[in-house]
């Protein structure tokens, strides 16, 4: 039983026991460890010797973490952070200097977008952003001496557009550069970007690694000589992961592959039911036949994810109409939990972006981002077709 299933290792690999002989792995909420003797500490702060130094630096409930998505990436190693945002932020800054640039695909979080656009520059670091639906030679051509990175998300939040993970890791072994791929939508259940060249893998954990809503975490994976540079950077900046929150997102993986199947199951039919209205203008999930990059899509991920994107007709009044409709869908600024989640992007998570920015990456005033969770469909369904109903008898 050496190579063991996704399923099993998220279950089975685990702490190494204590001498109490626990079953479920304890919580580590200690600052520091203790060492043997001297010659054990100097050992061990020389990088000769292995082990637990300061939680800052690392401990063993976000070693099991890290050990786990490991796994379930197929990288070599990781570095668990205190949030999303840490992760994207830390698996940048670590490989840039003034003079460098970063070559990005148009489509990202909003946060993303504020790093690359207010916070680089301040270091003299720049970007260049390329359109989602951009064929890969013209990707090559933005590529300049000084860049050092690609950082891509896919599928990309809210709009769903995919990426060509394979074109987009070729480009990157051609130039010698960093291709930094955020899965956060799709989980290393559903897609795997290291087997397509990526040489860092992002996750806001607080998500679907989550899937509950209960905390806050990221982690970054990769090649080891890379995750180097990201620990020593992490180290010393201080974005350190509590052990609690490790210990919580080490278990929620136990159950991933069952409720992304759940997930994805919930998303698909309702993306079939939406696409069968009249009062929706568009609507897309990567494993819909009428989304854009459907082909691409099914071939790089197992299953289309548990997020479904639509414009409702009516702009962005009608947008906050439909969301004031709803009844039993919850209104909040995360996804990937176990309760299905309805955002109205334009006013909410990509408000910051202009107008024109929102156009250019297809968030329009009417577009919502549903993440589908684990009740049952018929009852998801029935809220949201209630809410778009009700929002158009009240602007009529």
């Amino acid at each position: 039983m050496e190579k063991k299933k996704f399923e099993t290792n998220a279950i089975r690999t685990q702490t190494e026991r204590s001498p109490h002989g626990e079953h479920a792995v304890p919580i580590y909420t200690t600052s520091s460890f203790v060492f043997d003797d001297a010659e054990d500490a100097r050992a061990q702060f020389a990088s000769e010797k292995e082990g637990d130094i300061y939680t800052r630096y690392s401990n063993p409930n976000n070693n099991e973490m890290i050990a786990k998505l490991c796994q379930m990436e197929g990288t070599e190693d990781g570095f668990a952070t205190a949030s999303g945002m840490a992760a994207m932020f830390t698996s940048i800054a670590a490989f840039v200097s003034s003079g460098d640039h970063i070559l990005a695909s148009r489509s990202l979080f909003g946060s993303t977008h504020q790093i690359l656009t207010q916070i680089m520059p301040k270091w003299g670091v720049t970007h260049t952003y390329v359109d989602v639906n951009t064929p890969i030679e013209e990707w090559e051509q933005h590529i300049r001496p000084e860049t050092k990175m690609i950082f891509v998300e896919t599928p990309s939040n809210p709009a769903l557009d995919i990426l060509d993970l394979s074109a987009l890791g070729q480009l990157a072994e051609k130039h010698q550069l960093i291709l930094n791929v955020d899965n956060c939508f799709a989980t290393p259940y559903l897609q795997n970007p290291a087997e397509f060249g990526a040489h860092i893998v992002t996750h806001s954990a607080t998500k679907f690694l989550d899937g509950q809503g209960r905390t806050i975490a990221g982690v970054i994976l990769g090649k080891a000589e890379l995750i180097e540079k990201v620990r020593f950077f992490g180290r010393h900046t201080g974005p350190a992961l509590s052990p609690f929150n490790g210990w919580i997102i080490s278990k929620s993986l136990e159950t991933l592959a069952v409720r992304m199947d759940r997930h994805c199951a919930n998303a698909l039919r309702m993306a079939e039911i939406l696409e069968e209205n009249e009062e929706i203008n568009w609507v897309k999930y990567p494993h819909l036949p009428s989304h854009p990059q459907y082909a691409l899509a099914k071939k790089q991920m197992k299953l289309g994810g548990g997020i479904v994107s639509f414009e409702i007709k009516g702009g962005v009044e009608r947008g906050r109409r439909f969301l004031d409709s709803l009844k039993m869908l919850s209104l909040t600024a995360n996804l990937g939990d176990s309760r299905s989640i309805a955002t109205h992007p334009a006013s909410t998570t990509h408000s910051k972006l202009s107008p024109e920015e929102r156009a250019v990456v297809g968030i329009t005033d009417g577009l919502i981002r549903i993440s589908c969770g684990l009740e049952h469909i018929d009852d998801i369904s029935a809220d949201i077709l209630q809410a778009i109903e009700a929002s158009n008898e009240i602007i009529a």
